[in-house]
């Protein structure tokens, strides 16, 4: 899905049926080849989708900014949405003018504001730290359900979130010692992506029933995808887009294979093996940052940093598993 955004980063869940049958070990030789296909298209989506901060860490290096790339990728995704909200469209009732004011909200919340925050804080953080803080999202929709609606947190999740945030915490003193004091700054502003993110989620849930997850998430990358060219046109000079070609290689990349491709290959993995088993296989999303941003940036690499990696890693997938507990 896209962070078009922050995008850039966890799946909600799609309005497509779950193929049970396909969870569940079975003798026909066809079903196993289908899961064997879902499994790696959501190994594709997450991978895919940890490359974004890998783009964006290389587009820096070209002296531009996260106004400038950001207007880049969404520019070149922006057809794409639309292809996809005209095709999610085509058998769906008109949306009511309540709808279309929610998915305004949804889009300026989820994907376009997410998606700014992400990108200022990849200027000062590494690509590794951002990851493991932007994974903490659903750690965030507990939280904000326990604070908003009352939705109690059971003690097995409330060890899990302390543990997450533990992790982070390891991960950024350790970015800390080697980055210098913007380090505080670039965590705040990707914290606060993971968190518009988060709340985009808990406001979307009633919509999504009612308009469908790939149309929503098709209008909402719009509505944010104008929302970013817009913001270039108000705040940058049109010299401002003469950059070597290098940043627009990078940021066709960027559009397609690290925002098109993973939200596609997730839909596609959703309908083939569930939300729940394509959220699991999603949690390659942060080992990948982290091979790709040792071979690819030469960011520094350290055991606090691992460990970090791991305790996000475990706390997340617990508190994805269990289910909030009504009060």
């Amino acid at each position: 899905m896209s962070r078009a955004g922050a995008e850039d980063e966890l799946a909600q869940p799609l309005d497509v049926a779950p193929a049970e049958a396909m969870d569940a070990p079975s003798a026909h030789p066809a079903l196993h080849v289908v899961s064997r296909s879902g499994l790696a298209l959501a190994a594709m989506g997450a991978i895919a989708f940890s490359g974004k901060a890998i783009i964006v860490k290389l587009g820096y290096r070209y002296g531009t900014d996260a106004i400038t790339l950001l207007a880049l990728r969404m520019l070149v995704a922006f057809p794409f949405f639309l292809a996809m909200g005209a095709w999610a469209a085509r058998r769906s009732a008109p949306l009511s003018a309540a709808d279309r004011g929610r998915i305004l909200l949804l889009g300026f919340l989820g994907y376009y504001l997410a998606s700014f925050l992400d990108f200022a804080g990849l200027a000062y953080i590494t690509a590794t730290l951002e990851r493991l803080i932007l994974y903490l999202t659903p750690t965030l929709v507990a939280l904000v359900g326990w604070l908003a609606f009352g939705r109690r947190i059971s003690r097995r999740q409330a060890v899990a979130l302390l543990v997450s945030y533990v992790g982070v915490a390891l991960a950024f003193g350790h970015d800390l010692q080697v980055g210098g004091a913007n380090i505080a700054l670039g965590s705040l502003l990707v914290f606060g992506s993971a968190l518009a993110y988060a709340l985009y989620l808990v406001g979307s849930g009633e919509l999504v029933a009612r308009v469908g997850a790939v149309r929503l998430t098709a209008y909402a990358s719009s509505v944010a995808s104008v929302l970013c060219l817009l913001q270039f046109v108000l705040l940058r000079p049109m010299e401002a887009l003469a950059l070597p070609w290098q940043v627009y290689a990078l940021s066709l990349v960027n559009g397609t294979l690290c925002t098109v491709l993973p939200v596609l290959a997730v839909m596609m993995a959703v309908a083939r093996i569930g939300s729940a088993l394509a959220a699991q296989v999603g949690m390659i999303g942060p080992v990948s940052t982290i091979i790709l941003s040792l071979f690819l940036l030469g960011e520094p690499m350290g055991p606090w940093q691992v460990a970090g990696t791991v305790l996000v890693m475990a706390g997340v997938f617990v508190v994805s598993q269990q289910k909030t507990v009504p009060r």
